[in-house]
């Protein structure tokens, strides 16, 4: 078995530095929960969208930024799911 490396969807506590999983992509426990984990941001984002897609025509501009910087958060994630994604992908080929 050859051993891969995984971005996981998540950083470190101090500092916000990437993640990684050494695996040999058996599906451990952490690997189950970073799916999972993915899985949740993913959803999350797809209902902060279509929230903001409701009250954007008339929000106030407090509710505005708060929006800008939940949907910026959740591109992040994306970002970092599709990167992992990626990468795995890269892996298979």
């Amino acid at each position: 078995m050859t051993d891969h490396i995984r971005l996981l969807p998540w950083t470190a506590a101090e500092g916000g530095k990437a993640c990684y999983l050494i695996t040999d992509q058996g599906g451990g426990t952490v690997s189950r929960l970073a799916d999972v984990t993915e899985a949740v941001q993913l959803e999350m984002g797809e209902r902060l969208l279509v929230h903001a897609r409701g009250m954007l025509p008339s929000a106030p501009d407090g509710e505005l930024r708060y929006l800008a910087v939940r949907l910026g958060e959740s591109l992040n994630d994306a970002l970092r799911v599709a990167e992992s994604r990626g990468q795995r992908l890269e892996l298979l080929n």
